[in-house]
């Protein structure tokens, strides 16, 4: 049996934005292969660095605990773990380096180290696991609990999915390789290892062996390891509730140009309803959080699914409100109707531009009548809808912003999450822009809304417009009941028509250079673009 610590690198101190915001999940990801490993035998540790002050959190847990391996296995659901922010990235570099100088051996996962494992080798981890990595992290957890000591070389003999240094250069090992190479006598998934005398147990499904015990969530997801008091407080000073996150599936199967699936692939692998909604119910009776966050791509994709669900929950006495992620052309009537009853507070829809010229661009598949219409389905059943929205993508120009500033005035979401595009390795769009891409080449952190590529218009006015548009949701959404509130409502809408008039009437100052060098700041006023719009009215 190894002593193993398992954690993640996504630190909210580290992101200004989110850190203010003050809405943390448990690493969901995370606490499922700490679930697994435990499952097979292993001692288990978990470093939870969300609401850990920063990298010395976890040095002296080092100390404290002298793990034997250490896996830094980043949280897959978590969307800003995919964008690869540059602090958290170096985040992880500085907790490798620390676990091999206290002789760990190291293992990393994650969107990250899957799209370029050089700087996490570089820092001292031995493998990196491209993907998911449940298999490969299996095996070379066998293989360690039979020989600690064990040369890298040896450890990776006959494996895929992994990356590692060999003879000082970076090899990627995929399956074609492996086959290749002599493999070691194979480590068995559900059979007695012989060699620990214990049963090892990796499904990474919802189904059990008819003769094993049955299963609870924590057999699935190490919620015992997580300091959920702590998540609890944070949650209630800052907005009265407390939530937590649950995921009904993974992945995505549609192919939109600009996102990147370092994970999953284009698989989308739902879970069985049933199992969803008893998780939820013990959540409900465990954990008593008041709301869940379905970290899913998209939630359910079937409207039947969705209602098994609702059955399972209602059977087992209620669930319990819940936000989840969706697409437009998802939310047929039955869908709707189908949340309604599973008890879906909010969903958000991936609406990305009110342009339909930049929404074939994008391969999105969806139409903006699509957007109207979900809308208007899941606002007569009382749920209330958010609209992810990009602007800066590859060929938008000012009748494209307009067309978004027009989509979000007329649909009137609750809510809404605005963005530059990103272009994420791996995927078309970065594929495009890849010869523009400076020295900057990930965000520092998610406030960042930095242009990395030559788009039409500098980062400063894509920050004013997305403001305006912020602020353009909050008004419509206001109401008055006095006549003096109703009076300073009209006076703001009045200076926000005024404020998109100069931001459009001058967005020719702000446009790029048709030459240039990608990812400059070229601000056409000192000042910035805000602070002139808030001059000029």
């Amino acid at each position: 049996m190894l002593s193993i610590l398992i954690g993640h690198a996504y630190f909210l101190r580290f992101d200004p934005k989110q850190f203010e915001r003050a809405k943390p999940y448990p690493p969901l990801a995370t606490l499922q292969v700490a679930a697994q490993v435990r499952r097979a035998g292993h001692e288990v540790a978990l470093f939870d660095a969300m609401l850990a002050d920063g990298t010395a959190d976890f040095e002296a847990q080092l100390r404290a605990q002298l793990p034997q391996v250490v896996v830094l296995y980043e949280d897959n659901y978590n969307y800003l773990s995919k964008m690869c922010l540059a602090r958290m990235r170096a985040a992880a570099c500085e907790m490798t380096a620390a676990a091999r100088r206290r002789g760990a051996r190291v293992l990393v996962a994650g969107s990250d180290p899957s799209d370029d494992p050089d700087p996490y080798l570089d820092a001292g981890a031995e493998v990196v696991l491209i993907g998911e990595g449940l298999e490969p992290l299996r095996q070379l957890l066998a293989r360690l609990d039979r020989d600690l000591h064990a040369p890298v070389e040896q450890l990776c003999l006959g494996l895929s999915g992994i990356a590692t240094r060999v003879g000082g250069q970076t090899v990627r090992r995929h399956d074609e390789a492996a086959a290749a190479a002599p493999a070691p006598a194979p480590v068995p998934a559900s059979v007695a290892d012989v060699s620990a005398g214990r049963q090892v147990l990796w499904l990474g499904a919802d189904e059990s062996p008819p003769s094993a015990p049955p299963r609870t969530p924590v057999d699935d997801v190490a919620w015992d390891l997580v300091d959920v008091d702590r998540y609890r407080a944070v949650w209630r000073g800052a907005h009265g509730r407390f939530s937590l996150n649950m995921a009904g599936s993974k992945g995505c199967s549609f192919r939109c140009a600009w996102c990147a699936k370092p994970i999953w692939g284009n698989r989308y692998q739902p879970r069985d309803p049933q199992a969803v909604a008893a998780e939820m119910l013990w959540l409900r009776q465990r954990l008593a959080p008041d709301h869940v966050w379905f970290a899913d791509d998209i939630f359910g994709f079937r409207a039947d699914w969705v209602r098994r669900f609702a059955a399972a929950l209602a059977a087992g006495g209620g669930g319990l409100p819940f936000t989840i992620q969706t697409r437009a052309d998802l939310i047929t009537e039955a869908m709707a109707d189908a949340l309604r009853d599973a008890g879906c507070q909010e969903a958000w829809i991936g609406a990305e531009s009110g342009s339909q010229r930049v929404l074939d661009a994008m391969h999105k598949g969806t139409t903006v009548e699509e957007l109207h219409v979900a809308r208007r389905r899941l606002g007569e059943r009382g749920i209330r809808v958010g609209f992810f929205i990009q602007l800066g993508y590859l060929g938008e120009e000012i009748e494209d912003l307009r067309a978004t500033r027009a989509l979000i005035e007329a649909t009137r979401p609750d809510d809404i999450g605005v963005s530059v595009s990103y272009p994420l390795p791996g995927t078309p769009f970065h594929e495009q822009v890849k010869a523009q891409l400076g020295a900057k080449t990930h965000w520092e952190d998610s406030g960042d809304l930095a242009m990395m590529f030559q788009g039409r218009y500098t980062s400063g006015f894509y920050r004013a417009f997305r403001d305006l548009l912020h602020r353009q949701v909050k008004l419509a959404n206001s109401n008055a009941t006095r006549d003096a509130e109703a009076a300073r409502l009209r006076q703001e809408r009045t200076r926000l028509r005024r404020q998109w008039q100069v931001l459009l009437g001058r967005e020719h100052r702000h446009r790029t250079p048709v030459s240039g060098r990608a990812g400059a700041e070229q601000e056409s006023q000192p000042r910035g673009v805000v602070a002139g719009i808030a001059a000029a009215t």
